[in-house]
């Protein structure tokens, strides 16, 4: 039940704070951009992700000191990755009047579009967007260029190094980190819960199409408090939602990368009325009017 996608991005240096939340916007009755923000600083959230350039949003994290992961359309794809010059008015439009108060974390072509129809736009697009940010000159270093890439795109197969996995049977104390031991042995390494193990399945696949210096981010991870029965509880939301923040910022790793953090963001920061109805509406971790659904706890 656990809601996920991951980014590949290129590799970079250790770092603290590594924690974010994605921040959705499909709701008519959620907070104005600047009181979220505010929200984020209150609860020690340093990193925030937006699934699109929305200026009101991207004025209000000015100063904020809080690293962007900033999206673009999917249905922008096409274009920028046909036309350098739009990927450079898009930088122009989004990024570069925010670069000297905002600090962009990443850029991200799209949003789960591989597997689609979308997919072969992804990788040309990436390049213009990163060539536009270069020649943009943006702050002191450009952001890095990314995608998230759904889960759907591993053949479900098993174990984790055969580059997919497949959840189907998947133990309830497995998904929530609450297995008292191992669950999957693979070999040499063992896996007490489905997270590290989905993210090895990443690096497995990117290392057998010679992508193994490619770092994996876990742009989305979470779990609705309501929607499909017993298996969507707050109870299970706070307890998924705790557990992997701890686990993360443990820095112990997966068993593939020991040691090595991995990057996350949580899914989401509200629960959103306008998105499709059942669990879609329930991953937020606080109701529109910024009260919590469940306390998490950022400062693990």
């Amino acid at each position: 039940m656990a809601h996920k996608s991951a980014a590949a991005v290129e590799a970079a240096a250790h770092e603290e704070n590594i924690i974010g939340v994605n921040y959705g916007m499909k709701g008519d009755n959620l907070p104005p951009p600047s009181a979220v923000v505010q929200l984020y600083k209150s609860k020690n959230i340093r990193r925030i992700r937006l699934f699109d350039p929305n200026p009101s949003a991207l004025l209000a994290l000015h100063g904020s000191g809080i690293e962007v992961v900033l999206g673009t359309l999917n249905e922008d794809l096409p274009l920028l990755a046909s036309n350098a010059s739009y990927a450079s008015e898009w930088v122009a439009a989004h990024v570069t009047p925010h670069a000297p108060n905002v600090t962009f974390r990443y850029v991200s072509a799209g949003n789960e579009v591989v597997p689609g129809d979308l997919a072969r736009h992804v990788l040309p697009a990436m390049r213009n967007l990163r060539a536009a940010l270069r020649s943009a000159g943006v702050a002191h270093a450009p952001p890095r260029v990314t995608t998230a890439v759904s889960s759907a795109a591993l053949r479900a197969s098993f174990p984790p190094s055969a580059g997919a996995f497949a959840e189907e049977g998947v133990s309830l104390d497995y998904a929530l980190f609450t297995a008292p031991g191992a669950v999957v042995r693979d070999g040499e390494y063992e896996y007490q819960n489905l997270f590290d193990a989905m993210v090895d399945v990443i690096h497995t696949a990117l290392g057998r199409v010679g992508g193994g210096a490619v770092e994996v981010a876990e742009s989305e991870t979470g779990w609705p408090s309501a929607g499909n029965g017993d298996m969507t509880t707050v109870e299970k939301a706070m307890t998924y939602n705790n557990n992997v923040i701890k686990h993360v910022m443990s820095g112990k790793g997966t068993p593939r990368w020991p040691g090595k953090a991995v990057e996350t963001y949580i899914f989401a920061m509200f629960n959103e009325d306008q998105k499709p109805a059942g669990t879609e509406q329930n991953f937020g971790l606080f109701q529109p009017d910024m009260t919590e659904v469940y306390h998490v706890n950022f400062s693990s």
